[in-house]
């Protein structure tokens, strides 16, 4: 009696020391490397919603690719339930929905306001696609502009004949086409293999990237073309999400939209912080001329209505958010 006495108060003080596990565990997939501003801001949603739900919602963030999935892979992902959640590059899911290809054309949104406005009319559609994927669009948050960088500076497009530039997607493929170089098309965690390869000897991407990648290995150029946005997603599975109960469903939402908010400044600041950082170590940063500018924009605009032909659901949105502009 007196065994099985001892045993009930040992397990009562095991109950009362232990904490009680957290109901729900999501892991994150997130392709960026730890220090990645995206990937910052993954963990402070993930600590910022463990707070707000009390620790029934508990999210570990994975970086750097570390769960095996490759940026052309996350909405598939979360969708098929590989992943609970993920921060996704919205423009490498074309393959999946043509649709979310239309904030990267060249030139149509290249300045943060110019985004904002866009998302105005085209966040719904995103909200439509990835409910069609078994999925929810928690919160999205634009990368810094997408600069190019080169072994040498560009001055002229005739600058850019032959350069082997990676791009993220068909949309930057038609524009470095355009302009007269090889684009190749590679999600990110090939780049740094590929430019210490040679297959490639020019990027397109942001001022973020460019210090991820420690660029200044490889070249020696950046022009800040701003040419194109692009924003990552955070969505998560809609049968992980119905699966928790209505007012923590509201608690994961409230937070989503007030750090959403929060995350477009920390975005607009990174590219003033990774520029200073490309500068010191050597990268010769430089704006087009106006003249390459103007160019660039001239061989830009006829790749809208071409995607609009290609991907004729994305015309009501492209339309709604010129006309708004005038």
């Amino acid at each position: 009696m007196k065994n099985v006495l001892c045993a009930g108060v040992a397990a009562l003080i095991a109950a009362i020391a232990v904490p009680a596990a957290a109901e729900t565990a999501w892991d994150m997939s997130v392709v960026w490397p730890e220090g990645n501003f995206h990937t910052k801001n993954a963990m402070k949603f993930a600590e910022t919603v463990k707070d707000v739900t009390k620790g029934e919602v508990v999210i570990t963030v994975h970086s750097g690719g570390a769960l095996g999935i490759k940026g052309p892979e996350g909405m598939t992902a979360v969708r098929d339930g590989i992943v609970p959640i993920a921060d996704i590059l919205m423009s490498q899911q074309v393959g999946e929905a043509p649709v979310l290809g239309i904030e990267t054309l060249p030139y149509l949104a290249p300045t943060l306001q110019d985004l904002a406005l866009l998302h105005k009319f085209f966040r719904p559609k995103i909200e439509d696609v990835a409910t069609s994927m078994n999925q929810k669009l928690l919160y999205m948050v634009p990368w810094p502009g997408q600069a190019v960088y080169s072994p040498n500076k560009i001055e002229k497009i005739e600058d850019l004949a032959g350069l082997k530039i990676r791009v993220v997607d068909a949309n930057g493929h038609n524009f470095f086409a355009a302009l007269g170089a090889a684009p190749v098309q590679m999600p990110w965690g090939e780049v740094v293999p590929s430019l210490a390869a040679g297959t490639i000897n020019g990027v397109t991407t942001s001022s973020s990237s460019g210090v991820d990648g420690a660029f200044w290995e490889f070249m020696k150029s950046m022009s800040t073309f701003n040419w194109q946005a692009s924003s990552n997603i955070v969505t998560v599975n809609l049968d992980a999400w119905n699966a928790l109960a209505p007012e923590t469903r509201k608690a994961i939402e409230d937070v989503s939209k007030k750090l959403e908010g929060e995350f477009w400044l920390v975005s607009r600041a990174e590219d003033e912080d990774k520029l200073a950082i490309l500068k010191e170590k050597g990268i010769a940063v430089e704006a087009p001329s106006p003249e390459l500018r103007a160019a660039l924009i001239e061989r830009a605009k006829p790749l809208w209505d071409d995607f609009k032909t290609r991907v004729p659901d994305a015309a009501p949105y492209i339309d709604a958010y010129l006309k708004a502009q005038k």
